[in-house]
């Protein structure tokens, strides 16, 4: 654990770095080769760095002058605090749009939205939560996602948070879990993505990435997401006061690993075949905790169209920055895991059958159309250039075809440079 967040701690785990690598040179990787000697030295002087932006935050805002009843958007610009505030109203309302909201507090809106939460459940005085303590948390998880990942960024995380929170608030789960499940499954959605370098697990074992040396290969960026998130809940030592329980937070983030999709989907689907599932039970509350998680982590596809198209084009644009790298250093081109959210939210359905969960069913299918009819846009151009070329194609080689055989039966050659100039 001690390592692990040291290595977080050196701020920046990128594989597209300035100084690039080699894969077959194991020596020339920028990450592979690191000195732990030094570590701790780059550990204190970014302490420091966050130090001194904590105390930034602090002094724009009001939160030395004393917390009122009513938490203040502490980050907002003036002219964006009552529309902010006017969307949190409705922040357990799905069709949330988390783009406008990041713009309207400044790209802070994982920072306001998690705040928001915390304080709307109770949960801030319930557990006796430091507010101090609290905001730099905070503060240092929206610092710890890469704003220059496309997808996998503070916004995303946010959009996360936005949906954990809609299925917290789904009666099934409403009326069964405790306090502490709440707190555990915001935190969970916050910091799910801690740290992602933006690119997948299989390109970080082909590259012979640190990380997946330290993880040994086996849920890589999951591993690194929860021990990045209990290294700055003991840095800020928020919990401090509370029992340790860092396995269950791990837990839930480690269950939104991509390549363990079938196993959960499997024991989700049994456990509704048979009926079984007690929320009464701490380990089912968690596992549909867990599944939740999964969810919310995967809803894009069942986001009204609009912000549904925008999530789907950043998630492509930096699946295609990996296959760049790829294609540059000469490595097999990884594949993108499809069609997993219908199963998903199908089984979601099954458990909770209620207006949220047709409203998702039925954006996806919506959304499915919609991009189906955007191919077919598409399709009847390329299938004419595509015809236009081939007729193009074998008019010139019957033409060829016919000035061959024309000089061969011996014609004048006054027929040759008209077929020269047909050709």
């Amino acid at each position: 654990d001690q390592t692990a967040l040291y290595i977080r701690m050196l701020g920046d785990v990128r594989v597209r770095s300035q100084v690039g690598f080699e894969p077959e040179r194991r020596s020339s990787h920028p990450y592979l080769c690191i000195d732990f000697r030094t570590l701790h030295s780059e550990y204190e002087s970014q302490r420091v760095h966050r130090l001194l932006s904590f105390q930034r935050y602090l002094h724009s805002s009001r939160l030395l002058r004393g917390v009122p009843q009513q938490i203040p958007l502490h980050i907002l610009d003036e002219d964006y605090t009552g529309q902010a505030r006017c969307m949190l109203e409705k922040v357990g309302n799905w069709n949330f749009d988390i783009f406008r909201f990041d713009r309207l507090t400044n790209g802070n809106s994982l920072i306001t939205l998690t705040f928001h939460l915390l304080n709307q459940y109770g949960l801030v005085e319930l557990f006796q939560l430091d507010m101090v303590k609290l905001w730099r948390f905070l503060v240092m998880v929206q610092e710890d996602y890469h704003s220059d990942n496309p997808y996998h960024n503070a916004v995303h995380a946010a959009d996360v948070t936005q949906a954990m929170y809609c299925y917290l608030r789904e009666p099934m789960l409403a009326k069964s879990l405790t306090s502490y499940d709440i707190l555990l499954g915001l935190l969970a959605a916050a910091t799910h993505d801690l740290g992602h370098p933006g690119v997948n697990q299989p390109f970080l074992i082909k590259t012979d990435h640190y990380l997946a040396t330290l993880y040994r290969n086996t849920s890589v960026l999951e591993n690194h997401h929860w021990k990045s998130a209990v290294g700055l809940l003991r840095e800020t030592g928020l919990f401090s006061h509370l029992p340790a329980e860092d396995r269950e937070l791990g837990s839930l983030i480690l269950a939104t690993d991509i390549s363990r999709q079938n196993e959960y989907l499997s024991r989700f689907r049994m456990h509704l075949d048979q009926d079984n599932l007690c929320l009464s039970n701490a380990s089912h509350r968690h596992f549909i905790l867990q599944m939740a998680l999964k969810c919310a982590d995967i809803c894009n596809p069942c986001r009204p169209w609009e912000q549904s198209k925008q999530w789907s084009e950043k998630v492509t644009e930096e699946f295609f920055q990996q296959g760049d790298i790829e294609k540059k250093h000469k490595l097999e081109y990884g594949s993108f895991m499809t069609y997993v959210a219908e199963p998903l939210f199908a089984e979601w359905a099954r458990f909770s059958d209620t207006r949220l969960s047709q409203t998702m069913l039925g954006h996806m299918g919506l959304n499915k159309a919609s991009w189906g009819g955007l191919q077919q846009e598409q399709t009847p151009v390329s299938e004419e250039a595509e015809a236009s070329i081939a007729s193009a194609g074998d008019a010139a080689a019957a033409r060829r075809d016919a000035n061959t055989a024309t000089v061969a039966g011996g014609t004048s050659s006054k027929e040759i440079p008209q077929g020269s100039r047909e050709s």
